[in-house]
């Protein structure tokens, strides 16, 4: 604690400065009092989270790569797909084969996300088991 004591008898001057030590001291402790407090206070739900790792893709002859472009056309491997129709058949035949390819979804960045979902959804129901998303790295731009 400090304490102001005046140099001399004929000193009276009262002194109008406010002594800050103390309310620094409270309020570290306080700092310290909610930094050990706000952990256990958190309740989460215990889950097993994937761990994401940026693996390099590895392109099999097998593997089939399904391009949607910012128009909403899309393509199997390199030919475009004139409907939906002819995407599901061509899932269906891909998705009997053995082993089943695995799937590649490329979509364009200014794509509508619902021509992206149809295609998914043409994927589930076509009874395909592996499906990836390609995307390019982020180099610091955009």
């Amino acid at each position: 604690m400090g304490m102001n004591v005046p140099a001399g008898e004929g000193d009276d001057e009262i002194l109008s400065a406010i002594n800050t030590t103390p309310l620094v001291d409270v309020m570290l402790v306080l700092l310290i009092i909610f930094l050990i407090t706000i952990p256990v206070i958190t309740k989460t739900v215990k889950l097993d989270l994937p761990k994401a790792s940026n693996i390099a893709t590895v392109t099999k002859p097998e593997n089939i790569t399904i391009a949607v472009d910012q128009q909403g056309n899309i393509y199997w491997k390199e030919s475009r797909v004139p409907n939906q129709q002819a995407l599901a058949d061509l899932i269906r035949i891909a998705a009997v084969t053995v082993p089943q390819p695995e799937i590649h979804v490329r979509g364009d960045r200014n794509v509508r996300f619902e021509n992206v979902g149809r295609v998914i959804l043409q994927l589930q129901k076509g009874g395909i088991q592996k499906v990836g998303f390609i995307s390019e790295p982020n180099r610091g731009s955009r």
